[in-house]
């Protein structure tokens, strides 16, 4: 594979000549580790669903094409050229002529194989009068100014007011000078109008920051049903729709992995962070999803070592890991607390220490569209067996939700899955 000439763009953007054709994203750049993840990653934070795929390497540079559509009921106009600059921004720096990799430190330049540096956290508090939907609208226009949800913390006080406090990172990295944060003032006010009595943002302390801890144990009945290995492989095999197989004998080099699944929002962010964290890596990939909802993957792919997939129990762990994933890559529960009920939401968390983008967004807005009041609301990090999860805690309040529990389920993972039909900003 030829290096492109160091005046070809980064990142292009070609959008359809009619009208609901698909806009194409190309992407040149030196390759690394998960470089593929964490783009599928960033597509899916901007509400876009990737419809057909192509990428290749040569573990040097590598060359990705992206075919993506706005999700359908999208109101806000697509902000390509932040995309553009977000794309660009996780591509890592070319070498100059002469200068490999090894040097790239030395000579001042970007080194993207270095760990990336923790993001300023920041406390935002606000208090207001409370209403149907309140969570979600602040949670969209935090979206929109590109603020990052760490942790919420929500409270309802017996009058009907909510003091809510939102631990967030700023895209921008901005939210340190007064203007950016009076800009986030006057967003929020526009929203939550004269019932707005405090909204502060200040720099979060050692102290706060430890609140991005999970603060209690789930409940046992809650980690049986949603962490349960057995049961969930069980069921990712009895899937009709599902297929992972691999082959080693098309390629002397490569195994062939093959998926065919459905679709759902976020699928190939799914199959690229699973293959990040099981150290596998994509030499040539294809993706292609049918207007029928059905998908079809096939990828050549090498061990961390370069060499193919010929254990046969890491061929079976690997297409275990990959229909588990993609058969339930969040899951859902509600669960009976004394006089509440609280509705549960958990994702894994990549080994890099990334969640999964507008979780948070989506489970509020299912909720709005439920009539379901938020109460208290939690957001933190656990550890089941071998692996890290992020989990989202909202109280519901008093009352028996019991005959809605199927209603609330369901709508939450329609909405988490991509099949509500409403998309997220940005």
């Amino acid at each position: 594979m030829g290096i492109p000439n160091p005046s070809d763009e980064v990142v292009q953007v070609r959008h359809g000549d009619v009208a609901g054709e698909p806009t194409v994203v190309t992407i040149s750049c030196p390759d690394k580790t998960g470089l593929g993840c964490d783009l599928c990653r960033l597509v899916l934070l901007f509400g876009l669903n990737i419809v057909k795929g192509d990428m290749s390497t040569d573990g040097r540079w590598c060359y990705i094409v992206l075919w993506v559509v706005a999700r359908p009921g999208r109101a806000m106009a697509m902000r390509w050229d932040l995309l553009k600059d977000r794309l660009i921004h996780l591509c890592p720096v070319a070498a100059p002529f002469g200068l490999d990799t090894h040097h790239l430190a030395a000579a001042g330049l970007q080194d993207h194989n270095a760990p990336a540096a923790s993001p300023n956290i920041f406390l935002l508090k606000f208090c207001c009068y409370d209403r149907m939907g309140l969570l979600h609208d602040v949670t969209r226009v935090l979206c929109e100014l590109e603020l990052t949800i760490r942790r919420v913390k929500v409270s309802t006080t017996p009058d009907g007011r909510v003091l809510d406090l939102f631990f967030i990172t700023d895209a921008r990295e901005l939210l340190h000078t007064k203007s950016r944060r009076e800009e986030t003032y006057e967003k929020l006010q526009s929203v939550l109008g004269d019932s707005l009595t405090i909204c502060e943002i200040e720099s979060a302390t050692e102290e706060m920051s430890s609140c991005l801890q999970a603060s209690a144990l789930l409940p046992h009945s809650a980690v049986e049903e949603m962490f349960n290995v057995e049961v969930v492989e069980e069921q990712s095999r009895s899937c009709g729709g599902l297929s992972v197989a691999m082959d080693n004998s098309l390629s002397p080099a490569h195994t062939l992995i093959q998926i065919q699944c459905g679709d759902h929002k976020g699928l190939v962010y799914d199959i690229m962070r699973t293959l990040k964290d099981c150290n596998i890596q994509i030499s040539y990939g294809r993706f292609y999803a049918s207007q029928n909802g059905s998908c079809e993957v096939d990828l050549f792919a090498v061990q961390s070592d370069g060499k193919k997939i010929v254990d046969q129990h890491k061929q079976r762990a690997l297409c275990c890991r990959l229909r588990m994933e993609l058969y339930r890559p969040l899951r859902v529960a509600l669960v009976n607390r004394g006089p509440d009920t609280e509705l549960l939401v958990a994702n894994p968390v990549e080994v890099s220490g990334k969640g999964r983008p507008l979780v948070f967004y989506d489970i509020t807005l299912a909720l709005k569209k439920l009539h379901k009041r938020i109460f208290l609301a939690e957001i933190g990090r656990h550890v089941v067996g071998d692996r890290e999860w992020e989990v989202y805690r909202v109280h519901l309040g008093e009352g028996d939700h019991s005959s809605l529990r199927s209603k609330i389920v369901d709508g939450v993972t329609n909405m988490l899955m991509g099949w509500d039909g409403t998309p997220p900003p940005p």
